[in-house]
C-alpha cells in the first residue's frame, strides 16, 4: 500500500526552551503564507523574544485550492497552530495584489478603488484588507482570497487577530534599518520573487516586487531600478536579505555583477536565544518584521 504524500515539508525549525505551551496567552503568533510556502513565529510579548520559528515548503501545490488544503492538513497536525488563546495572531499574506496609500488620504470605503488602480481584483473570490505602515505614514491595501480569509477567521474567533501583507512588513523593517544615504538599495530575495526598496532614515522612496524565473532576472531588475532612481551601479551599496546564503551560487553571482553587496542584519526589536544562531541573520527578515505592524 502506497504511503500518502504529505503536501508540505518542514525546512527549518528552531525552538527556544523557554517556550511554555501553558503560557500561550502571553505570546504573539505570527504566520505568513505564500503560494508555495508557509512560516510561523512565536514571540514572547513580555520581552519581545522569538521563541519558535518554523519554515515550510508547500510541495506539489499547483493551485490556490491545493494550497488551502495543504494548510488545513498542516494546521490539523500541528501542536500549536490551532490553539485559540494567543495574546494576538498576525496573519501575513504574500501576493502581488497591493498598493500603498498615504495615511492622510486613506478612506477605508475606497479601499477597493485604490487597489484596482494597481491590480486586478476578482470581487467574487477575493476581498480587500489593509494594514497600517506607521513608519511610512501610509496604509497598505491588499487582496485576500475569501476562502483563506474565512478559514483563518474560523480558527481564531476568540483571539485578537489581524491580516497583514509581506510588503508592509518589509517596508517597516527596512525603514527601521535604513541609512541616511539615498545611495543604498535594499533587496529581499524570496522564493520566486525579488523585493526592491529604497529608503532613507524614516522615509520610503521606492518599493516594488518582481517575479523571478532565472538568475538573470535578478540582475535585470536591480539594474532597472538603479537606473530609474539615478543610483550609480559602481558606488551604490546593496543590502541583501532573504533566501540566499553567503556562499551560495546566487550570492557569488551577485557580487560578480554588483559591487558593494552586504548581507542585512536581523531587526533589533526582537531578541534571539543562541539556538537561533544556526539561522543566518539575513534570513526571515519579513517574518520578523511582521511583528512591527499594527492592525
Amino acid at each position: 500500500m502506497q504511503t500518502p504524500i504529505t503536501p508540505y515539508k518542514l525546512i527549518k525549525r528552531v525552538k527556544d526552551d523557554r517556550l511554555e505551551e501553558e503560557n500561550l496567552h502571553q505570546y504573539e503568533l505570527v504566520i505568513q503564507t505564500g503560494p508555495k510556502d508557509f512560516q510561523l513565529g512565536v514571540v514572547d510579548s513580555a520581552d519581545q523574544r522569538l521563541l519558535l520559528l518554523e519554515d515550510y515548503a508547500m510541495t506539489n501545490v499547483q493551485s490556490h485550492a491545493e494550497l488551502l488544503a495543504a494548510l488545513k492538513e498542516l494546521f490539523d497536525s500541528h501542536a500549536l497552530l490551532k490553539a485559540g488563546f494567543w495574546k494576538e495572531v498576525k496573519i501575513g499574506i504574500k501576493n502581488n495584489k497591493i498598493c500603498q496609500v498615504p495615511a492622510v488620504f486613506f478612506d477605508e470605503q475606497k479601499s477597493l478603488d485604490y487597489l484596482k488602480l494597481n491590480a486586478t481584483v476578482d470581487e467574487l473570490k477575493e476581498r480587500v484588507a489593509f494594514c497600517q505602515n506607521p513608519g511610512a505614514n501610509a496604509v497598505t491595501v491588499f487582496a485576500v482570497q475569501n476562502d483563506l480569509y474565512d478559514w483563518f477567521q474560523s480558527i481564531y474567533p476568540h483571539a485578537p487577530h489581524g491580516f497583514f501583507h509581506q510588503s508592509a512588513a518589509l517596508i517597516e523593517g527596512v525603514l527601521r534599518q535604513a541609512k541616511e544615504s539615498s545611495q543604498v538599495l535594499y533587496l529581499y530575495v524570496d522564493r520566486f520573487k525579488l523585493h526592491i526598496l529604497s529608503a532613507t532614515t524614516g522615509k520610503l522612496i521606492y518599493y516594488n516586487q518582481f517575479p523571478i524565473k532565472q538568475f538573470s532576472d535578478y540582475v535585470k531588475y536591480i539594474m532597472l531600478v538603479l537606473k530609474g532612481l539615478k543610483m550609480d551601479q559602481q558606488t551604490s551599496e546593496i543590502v541583501l536579505w532573504g533566501y540566499i546564503g553567503k556562499n551560495s551560487t546566487h550570492y557569488v553571482e551577485f557580487i560578480k555583477y554588483i559591487r558593494h553587496v552586504v548581507l542585512g542584519e536581523r531587526p533589533k526589536h526582537l531578541k534571539f536565544n543562541y539556538l537561533f544562531d544556526e539561522i543566518q541573520d539575513h534570513q526571515f527578515f519579513d517574518l520578523y518584521s511582521m511583528n512591527l505592524l499594527k492592525s
